[in-house]
Parts: structure tokens; sequence; C-alpha cells
């Protein structure tokens, strides 16, 4: 059965004009050109030295390209983005008319939005943009509580700004960064990154035995410190571990944690 929820904490941005795809893509880590019709790209904005400012989905209404993103970041994307219009064709603006909704475990509902598949895993369901809210089947904690179980990251609540490292958080696995379209903001690092295999943790579904921790709580092995909390819920979560400590069980304040390794992660050989 579908389940349709709202995203309150979620609003668009719109990028307009004809140099629309060309000045995004010079910025964002995927391929602006596979955003279209049906389809969403996953992507990110990074700092010049190639740390995570924030992701989105890019949806394609035909004149227009709409960034489904978080409704704080609003202002800060804005600001980030128009600072490189420079000389190229293209308008850069909040658009809140445009209400964000996610639906999954069924086909999309017919609906008087802008519907776009969610390509990160099969199972992540649809990206929905309707002018008004829609009729809801879930409530925002389902989908989180969903997301979580999958193993998909959300943002500021599991990555910190101008710290964070894509391929970090999945980003590679989970189809956020293509590594044929050529140079954007930030891309040098993150392909250092892959190539030399210079990860040293990673962001790993977690089952929480006891009280979820706030974000923030370090995880500890013994009393060695191997990690940070993120975002958590109903005995799930995701923290960000260090390759070498993503078996056993962990403690984290009043709380055990345990790894769970999704399928499609992958992780170096040497972890075990």
């Amino acid at each position: 059965m579908t389940r349709l929820a709202a995203l309150p904490g979620r609003g668009v941005i719109a990028v307009e004009r004809e140099d629309r795809v060309a000045f995004l893509q010079g910025l964002v880590s995927n391929d602006v050109a596979d955003a279209v019709p049906g389809r969403a790209v996953w992507a990110a904005l990074l700092t010049p030295q190639g740390k995570w400012l924030a992701d989105f989905f890019i949806l394609n209404e035909g004149a227009r390209l709409l960034l489904d993103c978080e409704q704080d970041q609003i202002p800060m994307l804005v600001q980030r983005l128009s600072r490189f219009r420079l000389r190229s064709r293209v308008i850069v603006a909040a658009d809140a008319s445009l209400h964000v909704h996610v639906a999954w475990g069924g086909p999309p509902p017919v609906a008087a939005a802008l519907i776009a598949a969610d390509v990160r895993l099969p199972e992540a369901g649809w990206r929905l943009l309707a002018t008004g809210p829609l009729p809801t089947t879930a409530f925002e904690a389902d989908w989180d509580a969903y997301r979580l179980s999958l193993g998909l990251p959300d943002g500021s609540r599991d990555l910190e700004a101008e710290k964070s490292v894509l391929l970090e958080a999945g980003f590679n696995e989970l189809g956020g960064v293509s590594w044929t379209k050529g140079c954007y903001m930030g891309q040098e690092l993150t392909a250092r990154t892959k190539y030399r295999g210079l990860l040293k943790r990673r962001l790993v579904p977690v089952r929480i035995e006891g009280p979820v921790p706030l974000p923030g709580t370090p995880i500890l092995r013994g009393e060695t410190e191997v990690g940070v909390m993120r975002s958590g819920r109903d005995g799930a979560g995701l923290a960000m571990l260090r390759l070498d400590a993503l078996a056993g069980v962990l403690g984290c304040g009043d709380a055990a944690l345990v790894p769970v390794i999704p399928a499609w992660m992958r992780l170096p050989e040497t972890v075990s």
C-alpha cells in the first residue's frame, strides 16, 4: 500500500531561464542533465575544499529546475547560488507556493503534483511537489523511520556543514556523485577520496538498544571514542563511525548501538 507524507521541514528553490542546466552543472556533485521529467537527481553543493554544505533533489518541471531542499537552508542556498551567477542567464529564488511530499511502498498517487522517482534506492519511493497539501496517509515521522531503516542520510541531521565528505555518507553508492560529467566545485577532494581510498569513517545504520542518544553524543568502544551519533528514532539511527568500529556492540550515552550494514553499502575489503 502506498504511503504519502508531507515534509514541512523541506521547501523548494526554483532555478529558471535558459542557462539553468549549465549553471547548476558547474556547481553541484551530480549530472544535472539527468534530471528529466519523472526522474529526480540527488546532488550536493560543496565548499571549494570539497566539504558538504547542502544536498537536495533536482526535479525538472520543463522551464524550471526545482530544488527540493531543507527549509532552513533555503536562504543560504539562494545566497550562495546567486553569488555564482556572474553573466549566466539564470534566476535563483525560493518558491514558497510548492509543498514537498514523499511517497513509498507502492505507486505514487495520481494527483496535481510534479512527481519524480528518488533514484537513491528502488525502495526510496518518489518525491512530489504540489501547489497545495495532498491527502496524506502517513506522517513525517513514518517517513523518517523508513528512511532510517534504509540507511538514507537526511541532510544536516546526518552531515556536518564544512566538515563532512560525500563518500562518508554513501553518496557514491546512492548515486549522488557523477564521475564523468566534468568539473564542479569541490570535485578534487571528492575524486581524491575515492581513487586514493582515503576514507576513515562511514555513516552507517545502527540498532539502538535503550534511549535514543542525542545527535552529537560520542560513541565508545570500551574507553575509546570511535564515532558520533547522528539522527535516530524508535530504535534505529545513523552514526558516523570509524571503519574499524563497524562490528560489535558500542556504547553511546545510556544506550548500546549495534551497526547494521545495509546491502547497498560498499566497504573496503579490510573491514569486516
